[in-house]
């Protein structure tokens, strides 16, 4: 679900009055691939959003980012001219350098004009400039170039596409349509190269990617949310995510989904697993937000208990514009146990609303 919300909650505080020109997410959604990996302009937020975990031959360790979000603003709006705007695009791009101890992340918005940013059904790609994801056959050619670093790589799923939540929809909070459609490629075989400065990596590794659409999702006492990407040396994947409420509660809503290693998935409730943050903080120079670092994920009902950690503290993502709300998005490691086996593995890790509440989405 990425942070996926904070574009979106800004954007909305500019944009309610045209939601009700948009669909909601409701359950019986009929899914067909690869239709549902590109464009859904009847709802008014979507987004695409890639991380993954890589390594070079010599060992050093990497993490990405690579988020695309469009966001409706009229979608009655009926013109030939290219910089009306009838939606959004924004972007997101970041690379941990996790044994080099740097963070480096960079944004972007634009609006569509004359072929600027967009999503296309017929060239199978989303892009936004010159940073993109085109579909050619079974594998996304992935490219974001920056001043200071770029990523040239290729994905190819394991798996599956992975339906999230129940009846097609992942519920957020109470109400009809206060969902979103969430889909997930829980396994992306990922190789290529990572220029940063004069240096070139030539990395492999495995990619996440995570694509949601839908018009409404949050409630107004829901300040922020902990989610989890998490990629198991057994094959085998989980996303985790919990809401945070204004009392301090976990909200109801909170679900997970596990994926075994033939790629059958099984929902998770709120009350059959727990995020727990357990001890190290990081506190940002920028926003002075306190992100706890250190996180044990249990799933009794499939005997798995994991602890999280990760090699650079610093990897929040935090606008130069003042825009939008700061998040702390990167790349983790596991450890643990799965009934009587030891078991390790990688992942993401977000967590929003450390800075300030979140508010929008409702």
């Amino acid at each position: 679900m990425k942070s996926r919300w904070t574009c979106a909650a800004a954007l909305l505080l500019f944009t309610t009055s045209a939601i009700a020109q948009y669909k909601a997410a409701l359950p019986g959604y009929h899914y067909e691939f690869p239709r549902d990996h590109f464009n859904h302009p009847d709802f008014q937020t979507e987004w695409w959003y890639y991380t993954g975990n890589l390594k070079s031959a010599d060992g050093h360790r990497f993490g990405f980012e690579l988020t695309f979000f469009r966001q409706g603003v009229d979608r009655n709006l009926n013109t030939t001219r290219p910089w009306d705007v009838r939606d959004l695009y924004f972007a997101h791009l970041a690379l941990s350098d996790l044994d080099g101890g740097t963070f480096l992340h960079t944004e972007r918005t634009n609006r569509a004009g004359p072929g600027i940013a967009g999503v296309s059904d017929s060239d199978r790609r989303v892009w936004n400039g010159n940073w993109q994801v085109a579909w050619r056959g079974d594998d996304q050619v992935l490219q974001a170039i920056d001043e200071r670093f770029s990523l040239h790589f290729t994905l190819r799923s394991a798996k599956q596409p992975v339906i999230h939540g129940e009846n097609g929809v992942s519920q957020k909070a109470e109400g009809s349509g206060r969902a979103s459609h969430y889909i997930s490629l829980t396994r992306l075989n990922t190789s290529g190269e990572i220029q940063l400065g004069d240096r070139k990596f030539q990395v492999t590794g495995t990619g996440w990617m995570d694509h949601e659409f839908f018009t409404h999702q949050l409630d107004r006492d829901q300040i922020g949310w902990d989610w989890m990407s998490i990629q198991l040396q057994d094959n085998t994947e989980l996303m985790l995510f919990h809401i945070r409420r204004s009392d301090g509660s976990i909200d109801r809503y909170s679900a997970g989904t596990f994926v075994d290693a033939r790629g059958n998935t099984t929902h998770l409730l709120n009350n059959e697993f727990t995020l727990e943050p357990i001890g190290s903080t990081w506190t940002s120079p920028h926003t002075h937000a306190v992100y706890p670092l250190r996180w044990k994920a249990s799933i009794p009902k499939l005997g798995i208990e994991l602890e999280c950690s990760t090699l650079l503290p610093a990897q929040e993502l935090s606008s130069s514009r003042g825009l939008l709300p700061a998040y702390w998005e990167g790349a983790i490691s596991f450890s643990g146990h799965k009934r009587e086996a030891t078991l390790g593995g990688v992942g993401y890790l977000e967590m929003t609303g450390y800075d300030y509440p979140i508010k929008g989405l409702h």
